[in-house]
């Protein structure tokens, strides 16, 4: 039997924290919630949670502060995070995607929604398991561990977050063949036409910067979509 999987939520709404909580914990989930990012921050390195809920409303150090900030910690870099707002425009999701998150849902939620992306975000997350050839994914340019989620480009690490491995993986996997916007959210949202093509774009342009001079490796093609070819 499976272990449960720990949610941490920061959430300073204690009725929507308390709404979060009970559903999740009666869909198989361990939930722990916290009221600011501090005391998340303080609870992450013990808790270990499989998934963050992180709400950007936040009295005194806001969500996007709080995601920059477990991006950068070695302890927690990996865990996936779901922003959660009342701000439901283009430009604030790209923000929040740009500060590191995985996923973003707009207040008021469907809780049975939110379930569905927490799922969708874990199952993404997942470790492989199996042979060595499905462990390690290779190419000229990277060598991806797909079990402990550290990626080598040349022989070097790079700091992915788990979007990005993710994106990547299915980049390599599909090299010279041109991936559409909609294969891409498909494949990496688990939703078709994903509510705008931009929150692709940006964290296509986000996996670019970090790649540094192989970034072009990514290619885009017209309105298309992307193609992968690690010759660059």
């Amino acid at each position: 039997m499976d272990e449960k999987k720990t949610i941490l939520i920061i959430e300073d709404e204690l009725n929507i924290r308390d709404l979060i909580e009970t559903f999740l914990s009666k869909n198989g989930f361990v939930t722990v919630g916290v009221e600011s990012a501090e005391l998340g921050l303080k609870k992450i390195p013990t808790l270990k949670p499989s998934l963050i809920l992180l709400d950007i409303q936040l009295p005194n150090m806001d969500g996007l502060e709080a995601c920059r900030r477990i991006r950068l910690d070695p302890r927690a870099k990996n865990i996936p995070i779901i922003l959660v707002s009342v701000q439901s425009s283009d430009i604030h999701k790209i923000i929040g995607l740009e500060s590191g998150a995985d996923d973003f849902v707009s207040k008021p939620f469907n809780p049975a929604e939110l379930l569905a992306r927490v799922n969708a975000v874990l199952r993404r997350t997942k470790p492989a398991s199996g042979k060595k050839s499905e462990i390690l994914l290779e190419d000229p340019l990277f060598s991806l561990d797909m079990e402990n989620h550290v990626a080598l480009l040349k022989g070097k690490p790079i700091e992915l977050t788990p979007k990005e491995f993710t994106l990547l993986t299915l980049f390599i996997k599909e090299t010279g063949n041109v991936l559409s916007r909609d294969v891409i959210s498909t494949q990496i949202w688990e939703r078709e036409n994903l509510e705008s093509s931009r929150t692709i774009d940006v964290h296509i342009g986000r996996l670019r910067k970090k790649l540094g001079k192989f970034g072009p490796a990514i290619e885009t093609v017209g309105k298309v979509g992307y193609r992968y070819t690690p010759s660059l």
